[in-house]
């Protein structure tokens, strides 16, 4: 627990406390200056402020950038909550016209929500608010939540677990899955069967590059196996790939839906039971009662 008396609080501006957090978050004075808009001496000011009120280096230089020390470290959640509020006391916004808005729009999302739900919120926001600019940004769930954090994004879609309190997630859809596999493969002709589909050889979507997926995992439960021969990291190179191969992949059913016949693919359910899993619109705490948010979760959904 830190003491801060009265005079230390009054030397605590919301300036100080970002460059605080944007040092926690790069490391790196001159990036923080540049993202900010202040000079170094600024950020060299407010560094020094920081280590006087809480009598700590906080930063100690090294080749790599600014390293936090324990106290930097221990501070940090505690001044990102004491700014998220005060963006909260700021941020009440009740009225939005989309109409004569103008502002750019960043969302951050996959290439499977880019797919599915990015060409009807385009098309459904700019008939609404021809002014407005959209920024989609190829994230996974990790940079996403830390754009969110960063205010770098406005909204953040897909599906994530365990997400943290300082976030709001609104359900968009359930999504299930799909298997697909070209046109003339050796599957097209058979009874369409779990031991079939456990002959294949199958190709899985992996940003990490695991060899396993859901799939397994569900497989595991039954004691079975199947045989993954590849991953790729994106959703639309798998596509490409099983129609160009004897790989069968097992992938979500709106993207396969919507896309599997432009490669020539065959489609079938699972012969499995797999749990499906919720796409959804995810926001910033501070953002809560954002009407501008709100619309934007709107438009995500079909009329």
């Amino acid at each position: 627990m830190y003491d801060i008396d009265e005079i230390a609080l009054r030397r605590l501006d919301l300036t100080v406390l970002l460059v605080f957090l944007g040092l926690m978050q790069h490391r790196k004075a001159v990036e923080v200056a540049g993202r900010m808009g202040l000079t170094q001496s600024a950020i060299s000011h407010s560094i020094k402020r920081l280590r006087d009120i809480f009598d700590d280096p906080l930063f100690l230089r090294r080749p790599a950038g600014m390293e936090p020390t324990a106290v930097a470290i221990a501070l940090e959640p505690k001044i990102r909550r004491a700014v998220e509020i005060l963006s909260e006391a700021l941020t009440t916004e009740t009225d939005f016209d989309p109409a004569a808005e103008t502002r750019v729009i960043r969302i951050g999302a996959y290439d499977n929500e880019m797919a599915t739900l990015v060409p009807g919120l385009l098309h459904r926001a700019r008939a609404q608010a021809p002014g407005l600019r959209f920024v989609i940004r190829s994230l996974g769930r990790e940079a996403a939540l830390s754009a969110l954090d960063a205010g770098e994004l406005d909204l953040a879609l897909g599906f994530i677990w365990d997400l943290p309190q300082r976030f709001q997630a609104e359900p968009i859809h359930e999504e299930g899955y799909a298997v697909v596999f070209r046109a003339d493969h050796p599957l097209a002709t058979r009874d369409w069967t779990l031991e079939a589909f456990l002959q294949a050889d199958h190709l899985v979507v992996s940003p990490a590059g695991d060899l396993t997926g859901v799939v397994d995992r569900e497989l595991e439960n039954l004691g079975l196996t199947r045989r993954v021969v590849a991953a790729v990291p994106l959703f639309f190179p798998a596509l490409a790939a099983v129609a160009a191969s004897d790989m069968v992949a097992t992938l979500p059913g709106r993207l396969v839906a919507a896309h599997a016949a432009r490669f020539g693919l065959t489609t079938r359910q699972p012969p499995l039971a797999i749990r499906p899993f919720e796409v959804a619109a995810i926001r910033h705490q501070r953002n809560a009662k954002s009407a501008m948010h709100d619309w934007l979760t709107a438009m995500l959904r079909p009329v």
